[in-house]
């Protein structure tokens, strides 16, 4: 039977594993040559590993308006064809890119643009209703964000969308987002066994929200790959905030650490991803990672978590053992 979780105080269940699709739009391109992509993909085999998701039990699929400048909405509107009632989905706005260039233009946190974005983004789903619509500009000041509230629950009840949250990594932001929206449901935040942001749980759990996970991988790091990626890769010229990796190889002392608690997340016969996925679970009972996947075998590896479920408790507590005072701040 496949593990579900409840997405926060929507009420809607999700697979407790949803699946990401950063990767699966291709190239992306911000100023001064810098991809916000993950390199050239597969469409076909993008669409085969949306399906192989949802045989493995995945309900949950997290895109946004910029990711691959639209392209990833396209691919999962066209493997959901015939399959919509099948998936929840996810999508984030506030991020502007021109599809014909593969560029990204800048953030625009507007009401008349949330409105425009989610029009857009049903186009390129090919669907009449987002069930999540989720502000995707971790840093825009509280107040910023609020001033959109009333335009959300606008489309809440005009039924273009179902609920809405914000993918901030700052907690207070986060309180005061759920405090103002009624259908504010959901927080999408950076979470891992390597970077732990229990202040976001704890508003997670003070105001019903779901915990979605975002590089619950670490970028691939937690896979346990020592492949070098391009240049066309964002973790190829990794901006400041990518800590993992390093001029397209896994950061020297993150790698480290993850060979330190590889043993432990592995101990049961699970694969390394799946050890970090089970961890993410044994977490918080809030929590649904939403892991990348560009390939059906690597969404079979990772939703196999849903079967197999969290690690067990003496593993978590030597996982905080090992990693005791190593992890970085949660707040960027």
């Amino acid at each position: 039977m496949t593990m579900t979780r409840r997405l926060g105080r929507s009420g809607i269940e999700v697979s407790a594993i949803g699946m990401g699709c950063w990767a699966i739009g291709g190239p992306l391109w911000g100023k001064g040559g810098q991809p916000f992509g993950w390199g050239e993909v597969d469409d076909d085999e993008s669409v085969r590993t949306i399906h192989a998701a949802l045989d493995a039990g995945v309900t949950l699929f997290d895109t946004a308006s910029n990711y691959g400048a639209g392209h990833s909405e396209r691919v999962l509107g066209r493997a959901l064809a015939g399959r919509r009632d099948r998936a929840v989905i996810a999508t984030k706005f506030g991020n502007r890119a021109e599809e014909a260039t593969r560029q990204w233009t800048g953030t625009d946190a507007s009401a008349a643009y949330a409105v425009r974005s989610l029009e857009e983004s049903l186009r390129r789903l090919g669907t009449d209703h987002v069930d999540l619509y989720q502000l995707h500009i971790n840093d825009l000041p509280a107040p910023a964000a609020l001033d959109l509230v009333g335009t959300l629950e606008d489309l809440v009840t005009q039924g273009k969308i179902r609920a809405y949250g914000w993918s901030t990594d700052h907690p207070d932001s986060a309180e005061a987002f759920a405090q103002a929206g009624k259908h504010c449901t959901a927080i999408q935040h950076d979470q891992s066994v390597l970077l732990d942001n229990a202040a976001m749980l704890a508003v997670c759990d003070t105001y019903d929200l779901a915990s979605l996970n975002r590089g619950p991988l670490a970028m691939g790091l937690l896979t346990g790959s020592q492949r070098a990626v391009g240049r066309d890769d964002v973790r190829g010229m990794a901006p400041d905030w990518l800590v993992w990796f390093t001029d397209g190889r896994p950061t020297p002392q993150w790698a480290e650490r993850v060979e330190q608690i590889r043993g432990v997340l592995t101990a049961d016969g699970r694969t390394l991803a799946q050890g970090a996925l089970g961890w993410l679970l044994a977490r918080s009972p809030r929590t649904v990672p939403i892991p990348g996947a560009r390939t059906v075998a690597q969404a079979e590896e990772n939703f196999a978590t849903l079967a197999l479920g969290p690690i067990g408790a003496d593993a978590v507590a030597e996982v905080e053992r090992l990693l005791a005072d190593v992890r970085p701040s949660t707040v960027k």
